[in-house]
């Protein structure tokens, strides 16, 4: 499948480059494919991403949306360094918000520049449904909330984990989606796509 994906532009594909380089956790490339599927159907005109990183979904957001306003938000000064350095290179800083901090603490920031019709969660795996419940309140009536590695390389379906740190994690991001399964003021689905993407629809 992923042979069959455009090639991406030398820019984009040096990003991709740096990350494995540098270890970066970016979208696998099956599932940022879909995302952006998702985001050409629906059009959203402002967009909440959880997790910048070093900029490389929020700039392929903006590519297949260059009349989308994307707020993204990175806790890690190193990446967000980076990310601001990508979004100059490709020319986005008029479409691209890089806000530096945790998200956890940047509520009265983000809530400037909402509401927001999509909402993109890729950050910290154990907070999910704190950035959900956070940040939710700012989403149109008609908004989606994606969620991104929910099935945790697999994880999410593995009964034995050795290590203790990660038996906790899987176990948090299993909350979540049942969580987000029962919640009733979102109709959710989950594709097994890439790592899994979680799409939440504000019921109407």
């Amino acid at each position: 499948m992923e042979n069959l994906i455009p090639a991406r532009s030398n820019q984009i594909s040096e990003i991709e480059q740096y990350a494995k380089e540098n270890e970066v956790p970016i979208m696998e490339l099956i599932g940022i494919e879909a995302l952006l599927q998702l985001l050409r159907i629906q059009q959203p005109k402002k967009i909440l991403e959880v997790g910048t990183a070093i900029g490389y979904s929020a700039l392929r957001m903006a590519e297949v949306l260059p009349s989308s306003q994307i707020i993204t938000i990175e806790r890690d000064e190193q990446r967000h360094l980076v990310a601001k350095e990508n979004v100059k290179k490709l020319k986005r800083e008029s479409q691209i918000v890089l806000l530096y901090g945790d998200a956890l603490e940047l509520e009265s920031i983000v809530k400037q520049y909402g509401p927001f019709d999509a909402i993109f969660i890729d950050a910290a795996k154990g907070q999910y449904q704190k950035f959900f419940d956070l940040y939710s309140q700012f989403l149109t009536n008609d908004g989606i909330v994606y969620t991104d590695n929910i099935l945790f390389h697999g994880l999410v379906a593995e009964e034995e984990i050795d290590s203790r740190n990660l038996r906790q994690l899987v176990r948090k991001i299993r909350n979540y989606n049942q969580w987000l399964m029962e919640n009733q003021d979102y109709h959710t689905a989950i594709l097994p796509v890439g790592d899994g993407i979680a799409i939440s629809k504000k019921r109407g």
